[in-house]
């Protein structure tokens, strides 16, 4: 029998330690605070017309007889972060765009509705994993680019790679998936099922944001649902 030692690509070793059911193990989420009780909406503020609770689930839904003014947020009200972990796990309609928004801020005039960085989930997968900048500068890192901001440029530059964007899309499940984002100082990088997905470093001083609300999307569409389960955070 040989002895010689196999050496497996990082991003498959991550991604052998999701379950079945997209669920990571236990220990994954040490020194993280769970911020949905699983029962209640207590700690988040939201529009209960398109939120509700569900099985432990947090949902959010559009349908024909119920349509959004905007893009609505379901919004921790535990802080505005700065640099942080934050993991949940998600399940999206086919027809449904969605997302996690960190460092952001409430727009005066809308209520609900958000704009900052967005880690992007949509049902089809076309964005899944990037950087979205909502009511900003828009799509700051594709899916498999590492991204560098500066100020006084208009487009972001395309520093690296962390994969190919379909290779990539093929770690993302149907059914439930985990989403990660580390911010930390001025980079932001986004996991799917334990695979980084995209990297941004934002050197913007006029534009980059220090800290800001969190909030999970639900787009303004003819109809979508969107499903999160087991939400923590790490400071």
């Amino acid at each position: 029998m040989s002895h010689k030692k196999t050496w497996l690509p990082l991003t498959l070793v991550l991604a052998t330690l999701v379950t079945s059911t997209g669920l990571f193990a236990q220990n994954a989420h040490e020194g993280f605070v769970k911020i949905f009780d699983g029962k209640t909406l207590n700690g988040w503020d939201a529009d209960t017309n398109f939120w509700r609770v569900q099985n432990g689930v947090i949902i959010g839904e559009v349908t024909p007889a119920k349509q959004p003014q905007a893009n609505t947020f379901i919004i921790w009200t535990g802080g505005q972060p700065a640099d942080f972990e934050f993991k949940a796990e998600y399940r999206i309609s086919a027809d449904g765009n969605s997302g996690v928004q960190y460092r952001s801020e409430e727009l005066k005039d809308i209520r609900h509705a958000l704009k900052g960085y967005q880690a992007d989930i949509d049902g089809g997968n076309v964005y899944t994993g990037q950087n979205y900048e909502e009511r900003g500068r828009g799509f700051l890192a594709w899916r498999g680019q590492k991204a560098l901001l500066k100020t006084g440029v208009e487009k972001p530059i395309i520093t690296g790679s962390v994969g190919n964007t379909d290779t990539l899309k093929k770690y993302i499940k149907k059914g439930w998936n985990q989403i990660h984002i580390i911010a930390k100082g001025n980079k932001f990088q986004h996991f799917i099922n334990g695979v980084l997905m995209s990297e941004t470093v934002d050197e913007d001083a006029d534009h980059r944001k220090a800290n800001g609300v969190i909030g999970l999307q639900l787009h303004v569409l003819p109809k979508m649902k969107v499903e999160y389960r087991n939400i923590y955070i790490k400071q």
